[in-house]
């Protein structure tokens, strides 16, 4: 099942598709979806992030198996670099390199803390596509990065949520302006998107609508100012995001 977020003459609606439409729904967290009677239909329909975070992580020492050997670490990123599909990614004239990284994303469905991997899955909504936008010049210098990770749009979601997938072996493709930059598995992470849950839950609450973008397994790629980032993840979606600079 897909639950989106768009945009109407009377404000953003939260949708369920279904029939070839989207229908409106009280509360995407709400189980089971409650109908408001509202339909859209599914073409031309302007896609906004799916969810607003109020938390906003990313996994690190997450790139390969080779990462199983780190302690698992996070971490937290602006809720307010959270954009939807089609949105800009904002490069500042100082912040140097870009990079854009293709990532299965979570979305946490109820609140959580110190769940098990085993127990995990009961408290995921259902999963997205996330594009950890990375400014890495920065990254020496600021060992929090702030810098880094926070820029405007940093963090493009979307275009919908799926609340079925398997998880632990999806297709990830990243393009840049159409060609393809890069590809692996959510299969070689070295912690799986559970297992990411339950680390995250073991240090913080975390509920409905905050996401953790799983890490990059060799999914990472260079973008300037006029690309476009192309993020896919297989039984999910595309999300495309454009490049700007910030006096643009």
């Amino acid at each position: 099942m897909r639950v989106a977020r768009i945009a109407t003459p009377d404000g953003p609606r939260p949708v369920v598709e279904r029939d070839g439409r989207w229908l409106g729904v009280v509360d995407l967290f709400d189980s089971p979806l409650e109908p408001t009677g509202e339909s859209y239909p599914l073409e031309g329909a302007e896609l906004l992030a799916p969810v607003e975070p109020l938390v906003v992580l990313g996994m690190a020492h997450n790139s390969g198996p080779a990462d199983r050997a780190l302690p698992a670490s996070a971490f937290m990123k602006s809720a307010r670099t959270v954009v939807g599909p089609g949105d800009p990614i904002v490069l500042d004239a100082d912040a140097g390199r870009l990079k854009g990284e293709c990532e299965l994303t979570i979305v946490v469905g109820r609140e959580c803390r110190k769940v098990t991997a085993e127990e995990a899955e009961e408290y995921i909504l259902g999963w997205t596509v996330g594009n950890d936008v990375t400014a890495p010049d920065g990254i020496a210098s600021d060992e929090k990065m702030i810098s880094s990770k926070s820029g405007d749009g940093f963090t493009p979601i979307g275009p919908w949520v799926e609340t079925e997938l398997d998880a632990l072996d999806v297709a990830l493709v990243a393009t840049v302006n159409g060609r393809e930059a890069a590809s692996s598995s959510s299969a070689a992470l070295a912690w799986n998107p559970f297992e990411v849950l339950a680390y995250a839950s073991a240090h913080m609450t975390l509920g409905p609508g905050d996401i953790i973008l799983t890490g990059a397994p060799g999914t990472g790629f260079d973008v300037v100012v006029g690309d476009e980032c192309g993020c896919e993840v297989a039984g999910i979606g595309f999300l495309g995001n454009p490049v700007v600079a910030l006096d643009a």
